[in-house]
């Protein structure tokens, strides 16, 4: 555990690319195998799951530090972080453990079999054992709360220097359905043909926002564009005619789309696709509002399925016949992906469709009709590129369209978290509506590090009420909130829900009364719904 948190800690204090290679490389080289198999499972969504509420925790603590509650919540609004809070207050330990990160993963999962009060007897235990900058990862593990700022690729790229194996090679081996009391870390990353998982995904290729004049693309016929959809990107996989249905965050979800039961018997034994699953009617996408509603659902009714039918929309093929076809040019597999579609004549499986254009100037002019295609944009995609690993520039673009936006009121605020805590970074904004201000959104950035202490210092001169960490602000500021989409929502005061709402920018060219009303909101909603 010690080496963990030693690596954990300089990879949090350094933002150099190839300085945190550096420390992983290193890491892969020396730490026991099923340390390292539990390092690359925390940073493929394999973490163990929680075991305890976080309320219990935070009570156990305070009773051990001798601090009470109040103490506690202010110290925690001060520092931003339960987990380095809990380190910091906590007295020193009394007792040294030499636990491998094992070991201690096989404590926290021993947790979910223990009463209340035995749980509390073994984690007073655990942390009383541990030095703060472990009982810090230990805390992170047992909130769900784990999280580094380390991408997968810097991970590929750290496991390849210290084995030697292919990056290619070993993105595509810890994707899939494996776990670390399953395989050793030979058997997953060394051994040239570890056993095979039948139901292992590809490595998603990924595109990169277009920032610049899409005409420094060059000539317009090197490229196919398609609309880009707003769904849960994932791949369909057929093998050993089993199917297997993977999102990008690497959560197998077969089981939650029943819609798509058949395919092993539609699509050929030895097809992996990727693509787009969208909620789908008559020929036309819903709104990803609509998908949310099915979302983390543990049984899918009959209900749900009548109410938010959905599709999966293709747009590549990566493997046929069990042949890799990653390597393959773009405009190759289209074809391959288009004599396919023209076989299948399934009713939840639809092919994304080309968009033809031919000039930048008039795919310009189809661009500004995205919303009305229920896309977010378009995607161009090189004719002559293969289907890279992860974000690569140049081949991939995507080129979405400028948010919706309306103008809302500062009026509630709370203190934020990590480097934001001690300052006012999460703000609740309100619209009008008859002569009072509605919460619509709450927004957490967009705002320079400048404007950021303007408003602190405005919110601490103008508090007129405290509950808890919220503040409610004298309505003076006014801020543009941008957003994604738009829907109308029972669980919200106001009626709607916005996708993905930020700040845009701080309107200090307006008055409050200048503000947007919640009828404007409600026009975004009916003109923006599926009909």
């Amino acid at each position: 555990m010690r080496r963990f948190a030693t690596l954990f800690s300089e990879l949090d204090q350094t933002n150099k690319t190839n300085k945190k290679i550096s420390l992983l490389k290193e890491y892969f080289l020396n730490a026991p195998d099923k340390d390292k198999l539990w390092v690359l499972a925390f940073f493929t969504h394999k973490r163990p799951k929680r075991q305890l509420k976080t309320s219990l925790l935070r009570s156990w603590v305070t009773e051990i530090a001798h601090i009470p509650d109040w103490l506690f919540s202010e110290s925690y609004n001060i520092v931003g972080d339960l987990a380095e809070t809990i380190s910091l207050v906590l007295p020193e330990p009394k007792h040294k453990s030499n636990k491998s990160l094992t070991e201690w993963v096989s404590f926290l999962k021993s947790l979910g079999d223990l009463d209340e009060e035995k749980q509390k007897q073994e984690v007073i235990q655990a942390l009383d054992e541990l030095e703060p900058q472990e009982r810090f990862i230990l805390v992170k593990l047992l909130s769900g709360g784990f999280r580094i700022g380390v991408s997968q690729n810097l991970i590929v790229r750290a496991v390849s220097e210290a084995t030697g194996v292919d990056k290619a090679v070993i993105a595509h081996r810890i994707m899939g359905n494996w776990h670390p009391d399953e395989i050793t870390f030979n058997e997953l990353i060394i051994e040239e043909s570890p056993d095979q998982d039948i139901s292992r995904p590809y490595p998603f290729c990924l595109a990169h926002p277009i920032s610049d004049e899409v005409e420094d693309l060059g000539d317009e016929s090197d490229w196919f564009a398609e609309w880009k959809w707003d769904g849960i990107r994932g791949q369909i996989i057929v093998r050993n005619n089993q199917l297997f249905i993977w999102s990008r965050g690497e959560e197998l979800v077969t089981d939650k789309f029943p819609e798509f039961e058949t395919f092993n018997i539609d699509i050929p034994d030895g097809t992996v696709l990727d693509g787009e699953i969208l909620s789908y009617e008559n020929g036309v996408p819903l709104s990803f509002g609509e998908l949310q509603t099915r979302i983390g659902r543990k049984n899918i009714t009959k209900s749900i399925l009548k109410k938010t039918p959905v599709a999966f929309m293709a747009y590549d093929i990566l493997e046929w016949e069990n042949k890799d076809l990653r390597n393959t040019l773009f405009e190759e597999r289209r074809q391959i992906l288009e004599n396919l579609n023209s076989k299948i004549s399934h009713k939840s499986f639809v092919i994304s469709p080309l968009v033809k254009f031919s000039s930048w100037n008039e795919l310009k002019e189809i661009r500004s009709l995205s919303r009305e295609h229920f896309a977010e944009g378009l995607m161009l995609k090189r004719k002559s590129s293969v289907y890279h690993v992860g974000r690569k520039r140049g081949d991939w673009w995507k080129w979405k369209i400028d948010p919706l936006s309306v103008d809302g009121v500062l009026i509630y605020a709370q203190k934020g978290h990590g480097r934001r805590a001690g300052l006012y970074t999460d703000y609740t904004f309100g619209v009008w509506d008859e002569g009072e201000l509605i919460v619509f959104a709450k927004a957490y950035s967009g705002l320079t590090d400048a404007e950021i202490r303007q408003v602190d210092a405005f919110i601490r001169r103008n508090t007129q009420e405290r509950f808890g960490p919220v503040r409610t602000v004298t309505p003076k500021l006014v801020f543009e909130i941008g957003f994604e989409g738009i829907r109308q929502s029972k669980r919200h005061k106001s009626g709607v829900a916005l996708r993905f709402p930020r700040i845009l920018r701080w309107r200090k060219d307006k008055t409050i009364e200048q503000a947007d009303t919640l009828a404007s909101l409600n026009d975004l909603v009916e003109k923006y719904t599926t009909p």
